[in-house]
């Protein structure tokens, strides 16, 4: 696979555009996206699917700039695929011969089917849950994707989207019949057979920004789409109070933004039936979908379209870029799952913790990459951003703060309120800060130390191979949690 790839998806109201960056053989990162609201649907449904001239140039200069922004970015591979609009329209030929003799660009028209499966690759490899199913709201149509312990089970599509239902529907003011055949729709989905779960995850432009608003609502602490998990009954209200609003002062009142005035209502109203009809109990949004499984596809083409066990992306893309040395994080991540252990029957805290600390552990050196001074602090910031695939809020927030009090001092609880409704409690964060400290400290010179940890009555007994100054100072300096001795060896 090339190491620079673009992946450009032109969907029924807008088209989009990836550029992702291969850093080793699973790794990537994104270097750029870009997003035009062109509308290539707009006045097709109410033409016999046509796609009409106008909407169909928008989208020809669209692609014209993202293959300069492909090009500039010295892009060797670009993957282009459409999905509603272009496989429904009957002249969508005119379009593929236009752009495939001016723009030397082959368009791949995927089929409902295929556009659901490369959701749930993407969901499946991108986010940590494993039992779910998709919901991916477009122009034209919206597309289901079953994952059933971290597998896809099944996809289907429905002509059910937003330009659609506002062309047949919603501009005739006729929400009942759209109601109606937003159900009707449905029946197909039951008829796959399959277990309903109860948690959706939401993917498209409609959707996330729906959680936009709900974060806006509720002063959510991260600014971090990718991952925020909400109750449907508990923010049911936003739902009732955008389908009852009747001008676009009303929904610039709920916060709603210039480009989304066209849509976000027959959005929420197709999101709403479909949460109602399912009795979902929670919603995980995604800031990835079908451009991410394109490129999965691509790169997992040999494992079967999924991860190595216990890879994570975020993790291993971080560690290349910043040439983090493998031995020395490999060091660190073994002793701090030693000092996890050794201090179970104290701290008691859950294995989910460990994976963290070893993280944390791991990235540790990032902060003083970015700049020597303040280094923790560089760390905080950056890994609240950084950790961007594979980790729940909570668990991306946690990491950032055991890397910011991974120094001599534990946190306090001020030190926790800004995000405290995403962390644990402080007698948690107090151990995690502790134990990193701890990992840090015996390999502060860099040597490796095969260090023996015992733990005796509340003691923990630390025999050193070599006696070291600099190490045995650092370590006499650390703040202990509540109940817990040192002793060096």
């Amino acid at each position: 696979m090339s190491k620079i790839t673009t992946i450009i998806d032109i969907g029924s109201n807008s088209m989009r555009m990836v550029v992702l960056e291969k850093s080793s053989r699973f790794a990537f990162s994104l270097i750029n996206e870009t997003k035009s609201k062109v509308k290539i649907s707009e006045g097709c449904y109410e033409n016999g699917g046509n796609l009409q001239e106008v909407p169909m140039q928008r989208a020809y200069e669209a692609l014209k700039s993202f293959l300069n922004i492909s090009n500039a970015l010295k892009s060797r591979k670009i993957l282009c695929v459409a999905t509603s609009a272009l496989r429904d329209a009957p002249n969508s030929k005119i379009f593929l011969n236009r752009v495939k003799k001016d723009l030397d660009l082959n368009i791949k028209i995927i089929n409902g089917e295929k556009e659901a499966y490369f959701g749930g690759v993407a969901t499946s490899n991108l986010l940590p849950d494993d039992n779910f199913v998709t919901v991916d709201i477009g122009g034209g149509s919206t597309e289901f994707c079953f994952v059933k312990d971290g597998k896809i089970k099944k996809s289907i599509s429905l002509d059910v989207g937003t330009v659609r239902l506002k062309e047949l529907y919603f501009n005739k003011n006729n929400l009942d019949g759209a109601k109606k055949y937003i159900l009707d729709s449905l029946k197909k989905v039951y008829d796959l057979n399959e277990e309903i779960p109860s948690k959706v995850v939401g993917i498209g432009g409609s959707i996330r920004f729906l959680s936009k608003l709900i974060m806006q609502k509720n002063c959510y602490p991260l600014d971090a789409i990718h991952g925020f998990t909400y109750s449907v009954k508990k923010e049911e209200k936003l739902f009732v109070d955008i389908l009852k609003t009747k001008t676009v002062e009303d929904l610039e009142r709920l916060g709603v933004k210039k480009d989304r005035f066209d849509t976000i209502k027959e959005g929420t109203f197709i999101f709403k039936t479909i949460l109602d009809e399912l009795d979902t109990k929670t919603v995980v949004t995604s800031g990835v979908g079908v451009r991410e499984g394109v490129y999965l596809t691509d790169l997992l083409r040999n494992s079967n379209h999924k991860f190595p066990e216990n890879f994570n992306v975020s993790v291993r893309s971080l560690l290349d870029r910043f040439q983090i040395d493998a031995k020395q994080s490999a060091y660190v991540g073994t002793n701090a799952s030693k000092i996890f252990d050794v201090l179970k029957p104290i701290h008691n805290l859950d294995e989910k913790y460990k994976t963290l600390l070893v993280v944390a552990s791991k990235l540790h050196s990032i902060g003083t990459t970015l700049n020597f001074y303040k280094s923790n602090d560089n760390a905080f910031e950056f890994i609240l951003n950084g950790l961007s695939y594979d980790f729940f809020h909570s668990s991306r927030v946690i990491v950032a703060y055991i890397l910011k009090f991974s120094k001599k001092s534990l946190p306090r609880q001020r030190d926790l309120e800004e995000y405290e409704e995403l962390l644990p409690s402080l007698d948690t964060m107090q151990w995690l800060s502790f134990m990193i400290a701890l990992n840090l400290a015996v390999n502060i010179d860099f040597s490796r130390p095969k260090v023996k940890y015992v733990l005796l009555n509340n003691t923990l007994h630390l025999e050193l191979p070599n006696k070291s100054f600099l190490v045995e100072s650092y370590i006499e300096k650390l703040e202990l949690p509540q109940k817990l001795f040192l002793e060096i060896l």
